[in-house]
């Protein structure tokens, strides 16, 4: 722990005995009782399972610390916001590849003013949320937003970021965050396919005619690929070679990478208790040549990360085998939706994927650099969404609403 924080109180607001919320800061996510956490995290969202974030802390990822502000009330914890610190971030490592090129002169004479010392608080490998099991008033969330700028300001981190928050949630957070001088920008979407088929034959049948058409030859051109197959390995620690080499491949070949998953990450999240894995993994004969991460929990899938042997890549449909895989394995697995990375948009809007729309809200602790930011930074990314997604930039949802200003409408997490 390094130190606590209280809510201080407003004229009108609550007495210090209905409002004493404070905020502990610990430094692994195990400070955190298994029970507890469960209690608090999305259910049915795998990348929030205790394990995920025990094995981020064990592996190299990128950032070279993490935090958990625990919200207490009482004696009770009511809330975890889990950060990230990224004081060696480098502004060409997490732009498009137009902004890079553009770069590039500039790393080479002085690299040092591509260095961004950031904070970002949420999930460095999925969705944000502040971890709640109900309602969070104004004055709880406060205090979480004061202590994450405290964190920053021990640091050295000049910039703060909220990052890749569900709209619905974050309106209701961004009152708070408004008055602590937050601003707000598109990041790039998930993308979630609904299920609920009785088989994976009926999802496919369920698609439109293009995509169902180009479902069945993409699986016969696997099934055609001499020695082709997809196994299901649970306990893939066997294979962790075989999968770092295919996904540096796709890592080489990214147009961002704040994060990079090791061999020390991926072994601690073999061996831990949850959440459910599984390694879709496609073969050539003996040779892996393919996988598709998937996890599991309460009603949830996630394909987490993908590795491909561009060797075969296209000929062999090899993106589409792993995908089609693991959808079968979340119906099998009676799941209600999986989710997807926020990349290659046009194959997962084939396999009927919707948009799932997230934002930023960032500051700088210092005036002049946060008014740059806000003048320059929503135009830049609005561009790189743009040519993100390109012809299904109409399937981004519109933004949501602030909601009314009653405490008892706010919330923590976005429904379900």
């Amino acid at each position: 722990m390094r130190r606590e924080h209280g809510a201080a109180p407003r004229p009108g607001a609550p007495s210090p005995a209905r409002a004493s919320y404070r905020v502990e800061i610990a430094d692994t996510v195990d400070t955190v009782p298994p029970d507890v956490w469960r209690k608090l995290a999305p259910a049915d969202d795998p990348l929030w399972a205790q394990g995920v974030f025990a094995a981020m802390e064990r592996g190299r990822l990128g950032p070279e610390g993490y935090r958990y502000l625990l919200l207490r009330r009482g004696g009770e914890l009511v809330a975890v916001l889990p950060l990230c610190l990224f004081p060696g971030l480098r502004l060409d490592d997490v732009v498009g590849p137009r902004e890079r090129r553009l770069l590039r002169p500039l790393r080479a004479v002085c690299p040092g003013l591509l260095r961004v010392p950031m904070l970002f608080c949420g999930h460095l490998l999925g969705q944000g949320h502040i971890a709640a099991a109900g309602p969070l008033p104004p004055e709880a969330v406060r205090p979480l937003v004061a202590a994450a700028g405290d964190v920053a300001a021990w640091s050295g981190l000049g910039t703060v970021v909220f990052k890749d928050f569900g709209d619905r949630e974050l309106a209701f957070l961004r009152p708070e965050l408004e008055r602590a001088g937050y601003f707000f920008t598109r990041s790039m979407p998930d993308t979630e396919l609904r299920l609920g088929y009785e088989s994976f034959e009926a999802y496919v049948r369920a698609l439109p005619a293009k995509p169902r058409r180009n479902a069945r030859s993409k699986l016969r051109k696997f099934a055609a690929w001499p020695g082709a197959r997809v196994e299901i390995v649970e306990d893939f620690t066997s294979l962790l070679p075989d999968v770092l080499a295919l996904y540096e491949q796709v890592m080489d070949r990214a147009d961002q990478t704040l994060d990079r998953l090791d061999a020390s990450f991926l072994a601690a999240l073999a061996e831990s208790a949850e959440p459910r894995r599984a390694l879709v993994a496609a073969f050539e004969d003996d040779r892996l040549v393919a996988f598709l991460l998937c996890l599991f929990r309460g009603t949830g899938a996630t394909g987490a990360r993908i590795g491909l042997d561009y060797r075969i890549a296209h000929e062999a449909r090899l993106y589409h085998a792993v995908h089609y895989a693991a959808i079968r394995l979340a119906i099998e697995s009676g799941c209600t939706h999986i989710r997807f990375a926020q990349t290659a948009y046009t194959p997962k809007v084939e396999l009927g994927c919707g948009l799932v729309a997230q934002s930023y809200a960032l500051t700088h602790r210092r005036p002049l650099p946060r008014a740059l930011l806000r003048a320059l930074l929503p135009r830049a990314l609005d561009t790189a969404l743009a040519e993100a997604l390109g012809p299904h930039a109409d399937l981004l949802p519109a933004p949501v609403a602030a909601p009314p200003s009653a405490p008892e409408k706010r919330t923590s997490h976005a429904p379900s």
